[in-house]
């Protein structure tokens, strides 16, 4: 529409030119020049008329890619909208579910509260104290022999391993009786109801008997003796 209105608003220009050039040379114009002329005019006409479709076609165009962008633009702020909107849909989807964990939480707490309140206020079961172990006394602990001196002869050093993990060492003769070690062994407070005295190896119970010596009893050298607790029996 706007390419025909452009055209016929050089169509009604170039009337005028054309009636002037008619009055001009009416009287020795034949009909060639006349044909020329027309053939002139609908040149430029042409010429006129592509030049302005061209234009108009390229404001067109330069028109819809503004409006093409504009649209785009318009869908883009759109989907940026509605993507906002589903995060904040799940940011309080999400706040809700911490709200019911934290609910969640608090209660368990309380209800573990109120049960350990329960148990503390139950009555505490009553435990059987045991009597004590028996403690050695005075008159069951013997006076031990008075320690040999280190160059004396026939002597061994005993070493008694505690559970603890205490060693104590100490010399005697050969000769001394085996019972010694057991006295020894009360003396430092193992009674001999509750522990035992072992080889370490090969490890095997240590047997005495009244009239044997350390000797009979297979300590000839240096010796280091377990203080073992014995077996409850049940």
């Amino acid at each position: 529409m706007a390419s025909r209105g452009v055209v016929g608003v050089f169509l009604l220009a170039a009337l005028p030119l054309l009636c002037l050039e008619l009055q001009r040379g009416i009287p020795d114009m034949g009909i060639k020049d006349l044909i020329l002329l027309c053939g002139r005019i609908f040149l430029l006409l042409t010429l006129l008329t592509l030049i302005i479709s061209v234009t108009t076609s390229w404001v067109n165009s330069f028109k819809s890619s503004q409006v093409y962008l504009k649209e785009e633009e318009e869908k883009n702020e759109k989907r940026q909208k509605l993507v906002r909107k589903k995060q904040q849909e799940a940011q309080g989807e999400k706040g809700d579910e911490d709200l019911v964990l934290e609910s969640e939480s608090q209660t368990s707490s309380e209800t573990s509260n109120r049960e350990a309140a329960k148990r503390r206020n139950f009555p505490k079961p009553v435990t059987k104290v045991s009597p004590p172990a028996e403690q050695p006394t005075q008159k069951e602990v013997l006076d031990l022999p008075e320690e040999p001196p280190e160059i004396a002869a026939e002597v061994v050093t005993v070493a008694l391993r505690c559970p603890s993990g205490r060693v104590l060492r100490r010399r005697f003769y050969k000769s001394c009786s085996s019972q010694v070690l057991f006295d020894w062994m009360m003396k430092i407070g193992y009674h001999t109801s509750l522990y035992s005295l072992s080889t370490s190896f090969p490890r095997r119970a240590l047997e005495v008997e009244r009239g044997w010596s350390l000797q009979d009893v297979g300590i000839t050298v240096d010796t280091v003796l377990n203080v073992e607790e014995k077996e409850q029996s049940s």
